[in-house]
Order: C-alpha cells, then sequence, then structure tokens
C-alpha cells in the first residue's frame, strides 16, 4: 500500500485530549473500596446506601466483602434515575445542515458529522468548533460532489485510539489517529460503490462497513500505519496517509418483496458472540460470524420493517435494538424467536431516529425532537417523579419520561416558505447521541426530519 499525499491543508487539525468517555463507557460508579464494618459483628451485612457506599469509597475503606454486585447496583440506579436529572444547554453550530453521527472523544470534546459532509469537533464548554480535513480518494471519482449524502457513521475503535468515518467521498471508509487526529488511510480501493452508512470495530484493527450498495465490507489495518509517534509528511508539510482495499465484501441477500431497496442501513458487534448484525432498509436482519472473514449465519425478516435505520447491541443481555417507524424491536438470534415484545414510541409515526444501551435501560431519539427512556427488564418507560417544584403540572408524576429537545436553527430559505408555510417552529429529527457517562452528561444532535430543509440542532444534557 503506498502513501498518497491528501488533499487537505496546511492548518493540521489540534490534537484533542486523552480520557474519552462515551456511551461505551463503563458505568458511572468507580472501583471504589466498601465500607468499613464493626469489629463485634460477627457476619459481614451490605449496606444499600448509596451515601454510605460513596462515603467509604471516598475514604478508601478496605473491605470490599459483601459488595460484589454494588457497583452495578449503583450503575443500573444511574441508568434510571439520571434521565429525570438532565437539563438542557443548546450549542450553535452555525449554518452546518444535520448532525448525522457523533461520539465524546473526551470529556469536553465530541466529533460530529454532518449532511453537509462536514467533520468537525465542538468543544462542548466553550462551543468552540475545529473543522477537520475529510480525506480524499486517490483518484477523483463521482463521490467528491455528492450534494445531500453527508458522514452518517463515526465510530473509535475499543481502545479509542482510532477513528473511522467517511471520506470526502462518501463511498470511502477514512482512518484517523487519536488524539491527533492525523490521517491513517482510506479505504478507496475496490470498496463500496455507493455512500456508507454505517462502521462498526471488531478489533483494534479491524473495522468494518456497511453501505448504500448492499454490501459490508472487512477491513484489517497494518500496525506499521499508526504506531509511529510523528505523523508522515512530504516535503510541502502535508501529511500522507496509505490506502487500502478490504480484505473481504459480502453483499446481503437481496429479499423477493423489495430487491431494490436492499441497502445496509446499521451495524452492531457482539464481542463476547464474535458476531455481526446489520439491518437493511428492506425490512430484514443479518447476521455474520466474524473472523478473517464474514459468513453469514442468518436473515430475518423484521417485525417492524419500515425505515429500520438504527441498531445497536447490548451485550449483559445478548440483545440487539432495532428501530422502526414506530417501534424498537429487540431481538436475541440464539432465540429464534423475538421473546422481548417491542417497545412502541408513539411518536406520531416520525420514527425511531437513534439508540443506545445502558444496563438495561435504553435510550431513544426520535425523529419528533424528543428523548425516550425503556427499562427493558420492566417493559416500560422510565416515568417522571412528583416534583417539589410549585410550577409543575399537576399530576405529572407516573407520566412517561420525556425530554423536549430545543429549536436549534433553521434555515428560513424558499424552500422553507414554499413548501412549509414559513413555520416557524419545527421539531429537529435526534439523528445521533451519545453518553460521557463518568462526567453524567448527554450529547444530542441532528435537524429538521423534511430531507429538503436545511438546519441543525446540538444539545448538551448534564
Amino acid at each position: 500500500m503506498t502513501p498518497q499525499q491528501t488533499g487537505i491543508g496546511k492548518r493540521k487539525a489540534p490534537a484533542v485530549e486523552a480520557g474519552a468517555g462515551s456511551s461505551s463507557s463503563p458505568g458511572a460508579a468507580g472501583d471504589g473500596e466498601g465500607p468499613l464494618l464493626p469489629k463485634k459483628q460477627k457476619r459481614l451485612e451490605t449496606r444499600h446506601s448509596l451515601v454510605h457506599y460513596l462515603r467509604g469509597r471516598e475514604v478508601g475503606a478496605g473491605d470490599r466483602a459483601g459488595l460484589p454486585g454494588f457497583e452495578g447496583e449503583l450503575s443500573s440506579y444511574a441508568a434510571r434515575r439520571l434521565p429525570e436529572l438532565l437539563t438542557e444547554r443548546q450549542l450553535a453550530l452555525g449554518t452546518l445542515n444535520k448532525v448525522f453521527a457523533s461520539q465524546w472523544l473526551n470529556a469536553r470534546q465530541v466529533v460530529c458529522g454532518t449532511k453537509c459532509n462536514t467533520l468537525f469537533v465542538v468543544d462542548v464548554q466553550s462551543g468552540h468548533i475545529t473543522r477537520i480535513p475529510l480525506l480524499r480518494d486517490r483518484v477523483a471519482g463521482l463521490g467528491r460532489a455528492q450534494p445531500g449524502c453527508g458522514i452518517h457513521a463515526i465510530e473509535l475503535n475499543p481502545s479509542k485510539t482510532l477513528l473511522a468515518t467517511g471520506g470526502e467521498n462518501p463511498n470511502s471508509l477514512a482512518i484517523y489517529q487519536l488524539p491527533t487526529l492525523d490521517p491513517v488511510c482510506l479505504g478507496d480501493r475496490h470498496g463500496h460503490k455507493d455512500w456508507i452508512f454505517a462502521i462498526a470495530w471488531l478489533s483494534d484493527t479491524v473495522a468494518v462497513s456497511g453501505s448504500r450498495d448492499g454490501t459490508v465490507a472487512l477491513w484489517r489495518l497494518h500496525p506499521d500505519m499508526f504506531q509511529g509517534s510523528i505523523a508522515q509528511h512530504n516535503d510541502v508539510g502535508l501529511p500522507v496517509y496509505s490506502h487500502i482495499h478490504p480484505m473481504d465484501v459480502e453483499a446481503i441477500p437481496r429479499a423477493s418483496i423489495n430487491p431494490n431497496n436492499c441497502k445496509v442501513r446499521a451495524l452492531a458487534f457482539s464481542g463476547k458472540n464474535q458476531e455481526l448484525g446489520a439491518v437493511s432498509l428492506d425490512g430484514y436482519f443479518h447476521l455474520w460470524k466474524a473472523r478473517s472473514t464474514l459468513s453469514r449465519l442468518l436473515s430475518l425478516r423484521l417485525p417492524y420493517c419500515r425505515e429500520n435505520v438504527c441498531l445497536n447491541y447490548c451485550d449483559e443481555l445478548s440483545l440487539y435494538a432495532v428501530g422502526s417507524q414506530s417501534h424498537v424491536s429487540f431481538l436475541d438470534p440464539r432465540q429464534g424467536q423475538q421473546n422481548i415484545r417491542p417497545m412502541c414510541s408513539r411518536e406520531g409515526g416520525s420514527g425511531v431516529r437513534s439508540l443506545s444501551f445502558y444496563q438495561h435501560v435504553v435510550t431513544v431519539g426520535t425523529g419528533h425532537g424528543s428523548l425516550l427512556f425503556y427499562d427493558i427488564r420492566a417493559h416500560k418507560f422510565l416515568e417522571e417523579r412528583a416534583s417539589s417544584n410549585p410550577d409543575s403540572p399537576p399530576g405529572s408524576a407516573g407520566r412517561k419520561l420525556k425530554l423536549i429537545c430545543g429549536r436549534g436553527w433553521l434555515s428560513h430559505d424558499d424552500l422553507w416558505v414554499n413548501y412549509f408555510g414559513g413555520v416557524e417552529e419545527f421539531p429537529n429529527a435526534l439523528y445521533t447521541h451519545c453518553y460521557n457517562w463518568p462526567e453524567m452528561k448527554l450529547f444530542v444532535a441532528g435537524g429538521p426530519l423534511p430531507s429538503g430543509l436545511h438546519g441543525n440542532y446540538a444539545g448538551l444534557w448534564s
């Protein structure tokens, strides 16, 4: 693989801080010690008090007996209680159009990708935005000027040392090194023939991409590409990067019902089972065994098959969650049938646009500007609790907990005037959200749902 000069400018993207927290981060509780017990006690007891536990952890109490599950209980408690404590602070993104993807890089920086094919890092404290140059194909193709495609996926590898996303050509897979965001390589050779919609890391050096062309591609990175501490540059100081090809490309089977809509829309990897799940827009879920190549295990017709645009996997529950126009379906491929009833979003058919798991709580971003929280074990949505605030409406306790996101920014262009009657407020579809659990923060972003409208929303909930 031959290094190739990039098409990016001389100004190098600033390094980002280390120590990322994200929706896949461990629970909010640390590895603290349990409380000391009086000597006169003959039998050890567990004091199920959050205050008692945290005080013991703070002073470094040494006896952890009786607390093997307390860390898990604390994380579970946080998953259930945090949503109702969150308050929104909107972030200004200028005139960028629709944020499709996001990931936390560290405690204050989030990397995002937009419909207008912009990759940027936003500082959630200062609001400062740094644009990251996109990687350019070796041979300029049709993908360089495709309006309305955008960056649909951003994923960090397990060690948070590499970032995978789309290139300047949305058909290509771009890899950056963290924390510097130096370019590493670009998968633009013998790969996808249409836009990349989804990415999943199988290990620190193996990634899979899913495309609108109906294929999934497996990419393996050679350690020599990114082990150097100093990025390679050419004679004029521009970074150079390798151009790679996939190790394996697999086409998903075409359904007889809708063979022309066989587009891979989302991916999720089960590290425990070494299996890769995918959903396609023709209403199917596909599963592969992921080794040095991809070996397809099964394809299942989804119970709700309209607008299946998001997928997530929970290792603890061994479940895939699939979002659709009005439901979230829970799948355990090993059971052969759906053993958990689906969750109905009841959001006017605007669709489930983003999903994430933490413990047994699923966070759902809808197409109508709201966040919902569903407890899988209890088979119900999290509910509002009685508030001591005199301004809270009567009877609010027991209602479904729903966080409504702000207005964001909407372009008042001709299309907005002519086709939407100049409606001032338009709900934003929440295309992406990601948690920073150590900091108890939630980043949410998106934009107007109609494809022709131009606008954006980003908010920090903490």
